[in-house]
């Protein structure tokens, strides 16, 4: 089994505990069902009742406090950013407190001279960029949703611009985190490298609030590009596009985003963005360097794709058209949505090695062409990262059922593959099984006694990674 198919009733809150949440925050502890429900609830297809209650932090030392007060009473504590996850991460599968830390935002330090940022971890991605623009510099990990970057820490987020940039984890030099003791914690520092000591950074990054509570980072930023330019090509397959972005990537093209869209997803965002693109597959690329470094990396790029069937090559050279793609691209998951009024989606990702990336791909779309179930594709295809979300209508089990098959021979693909079960969504509910499958039972066990050791009380974002 990869997920919990059932999650019995949490204990009720102990009265002194909230009454002290009440004390020391006021209206900022919500018990409110609304609050409640809009801090229970993500993408997946879990239902869970929501948190007992919503406490609004605003410092590290109200997070300090709260975690503090829970870890008194052996209360639950799960860590909320801008709630954008899609594996369930968020869900109170044993009751307890959501602790939203969105209103901890502030921009903390601006080291243009190093680029590097310290920020809190309510700063979503797209204020932080906004902020940087007037400096000539840009943070480039960019997932799609508007995270908060405590958020994208927490599940090591990547996205459209990893194939250059890298992910959170190669883009977090420090941080501060609540341990359970209600201590804070600091790591790394300012410093490009270090070999002192354990690595305690990156064990944070990608922990899903299990560890602790993310209460700063310290993340590399990057000047912005001298010329940009993004294209978008059409091909006559899925194998033809992905064989395309391959090459690319295997003569050593530094392009900066390299994305994938099925014709399934193309129709949705036309619909949904007015765009009118060609139904077919295609790719949407961006290249970031000189004048002179742009050309070249298109002129390439064309060349190959052109060897492929690749055709309608256009050019986006302007922040307006650009703008116009990406939104388009971002959107890609709400557009598809809407193909099925009243669905929901089971979206899977995972992530192989670049040259075993088509067939994983072809594969994946026999199976769900041979199911009859309704899909659409969007990838980072430049690492070896695609996205198949299948559409069922959540009131049907034969769907649920069929949805879950799909999605777990895919992943059972990418394993064989020497691939991951998730290049950039994580564990959460969703994929517990499939971490045991793709890590082994050993390391588990040792991931499960860093937790023990970090949280011996259980008290940080409970049921999520480990099964069982």
């Amino acid at each position: 089994m990869n997920a919990p198919d059932h999650f019995p009733p949490a204990a009720p809150l102990p009265a002194v505990l909230l009454d002290a949440l009440k004390a020391g925050f006021a209206e900022r502890c919500s018990t409110a069902l609304a609050v409640r429900e809009q801090h229970g609830r993500d993408e997946s297809v879990f239902d869970v009742p929501p948190p007992q209650a919503v406490v609004f932090a605003a410092s590290e030392a109200e997070v300090a406090h709260v975690v503090a007060l829970c870890a008194a009473h052996r209360v639950p504590v799960i860590p909320y950013g801008a709630g954008s996850s899609l594996e369930g991460h968020l869900l109170a599968v044993q009751g307890g407190i959501s602790l939203d830390v969105s209103r901890m935002n502030r921009i903390l330090r601006v080291d243009a001279e190093d680029l590097t940022v310290t920020v809190q971890p309510g700063v979503t991605r797209k204020a932080l960029n906004e902020a940087l623009r007037h400096e000539g510099l840009f943070f480039p990990i960019d997932p799609g949703a508007d995270a908060s970057l405590g958020g994208m820490a927490a599940t090591r987020a990547s996205g459209t611009n990893a194939v250059r940039y890298g992910t959170m984890r190669d883009n977090v030099l420090a941080l501060r985190f609540v341990a359970a003791s209600g201590k804070v914690v600091r790591t790394g520092s300012r410093a490009r490298k270090s070999s002192a000591g354990y690595d305690l950074t990156r064990l944070l990054i990608g922990s899903e609030g299990t560890l602790g509570v993310i209460t700063e980072l310290t993340v590399k930023v990057h000047p912005l590009p001298e010329a940009v330019s993004a294209a978008v090509c059409f091909f006559p397959s899925i194998d033809a596009a992905v064989r395309t972005a391959m090459q690319v990537i295997q003569i050593g093209v530094p392009i900066a985003r390299c994305e994938l869209l099925d014709a399934n997803a193309i129709k949705a965002v036309n619909a949904h963005d007015k765009l009118g693109l060609k139904e077919a597959p295609m790719l949407l690329m961006e290249f970031h360097g000189s004048e002179a470094g742009v050309a070249e990396q298109a002129a390439t790029v064309q060349a190959v794709a052109a060897d492929f069937g690749g055709e309608a090559f256009e050019w986006a050279t302007t922040p307006e058209a650009r703008t116009r793609l990406w939104t388009a691209r971002h959107h890609a998951y709400l557009s598809g949505l809407q193909m099925r009024p009243g669905c929901r989606a089971i979206t899977t990702d995972t992530c192989v090695p670049i040259s075993r990336l088509a067939e994983n791909i072809n594969a994946s779309i026999a199976e769900v062409q041979a199911a009859g179930l309704p899909y659409f594709i969007v990838g980072h295809v430049g690492d070896g990262n695609f996205h198949m979300a299948y559409l069922l209508d959540p009131v049907d089990p034969a769907e649920l059922a069929t949805a879950e098959r799909l999605s777990a021979q895919m992943v059972a693909r990418a394993l064989l593959l020497e691939g991951t079960c998730t290049g950039e969504h994580g564990i959460g509910l969703h994929k517990q099984g499939f971490l045991v499958d793709e890590a082994g039972v050993e390391a588990v066990a040792v991931m499960r006694a860093v937790k023990a050791a970090l949280d011996p009380a259980g008290i940080f974002n409970p049921g999520k990674i480990f099964a069982g």
